[in-house]
């Protein structure tokens, strides 16, 4: 992607200070899907990178993951399955406890999400400390699934979740560093 486009993506993201809890700069990308041009340049961008990758499955994280990762399985033509937080899940699933940067917190997946040796795309919107998308992988791989990517819309690499997430192929569209 251009980098004129990616700061066109980034003003389109914006910044609310103290949001959960103080300190946090919350990037909301409410502001970048209500504005359908926004939306689409993301939505191709990740089907334009992940199109030719030998992928079964795209998974995405509650809530925003689903927002991303619906729209782009329906584009590369994939089914679509929900990592979601306790309680929301009907049948067998298994959990995944994850510390993120203001407390934990458990993420979900149906037992029957994935065959055995299915490759996995995983999405979510942002990757921080890289807890969440961890805790995300450790389920897909627990139920024999295969990640071949993980892929967000903004990474914030000052909190090291690149780190985290070393031996996964790792792509995001836009950084916001030290702010």
């Amino acid at each position: 992607m251009k980098e004129t486009t990616k700061e066109l993506i980034k003003s389109k993201i914006r910044t609310i200070p103290d949001f959960p809890i103080k300190g946090i700069m919350f990037r909301d990308i409410t502001t970048l899907l209500k504005d359908a041009d926004g939306y689409k340049i993301i939505i191709d961008d990740l089907a334009q990178k992940y199109k030719q990758m030998d992928i079964d499955i795209v998974a995405g994280i509650e809530s925003r993951g689903f927002i991303i990762g619906g729209a782009l399985a329906y584009k590369l033509n994939l089914p679509f399955v929900p990592i979601r937080k306790p309680g929301k899940l009907p049948g067998e699933f298994i959990s995944q406890e994850y510390s993120l940067e203001y407390g934990t917190n458990t993420l979900q997946i149906h037992k029957d999400a994935i065959k055995t040796g299915q490759r996995v795309l995983l999405v979510d919107d942002l990757l921080a400390t890289g807890g969440s998308a961890k805790a995300s992988i450790d389920l897909i791989e627990k139920i024999n699934g295969i990640v071949k990517g993980v892929a967000f819309i903004i990474e914030l690499p000052d909190l090291g979740g690149s780190k985290v997430l070393s031996n996964y192929d790792i792509y995001s569209i836009v950084e916001f560093l030290g702010e």
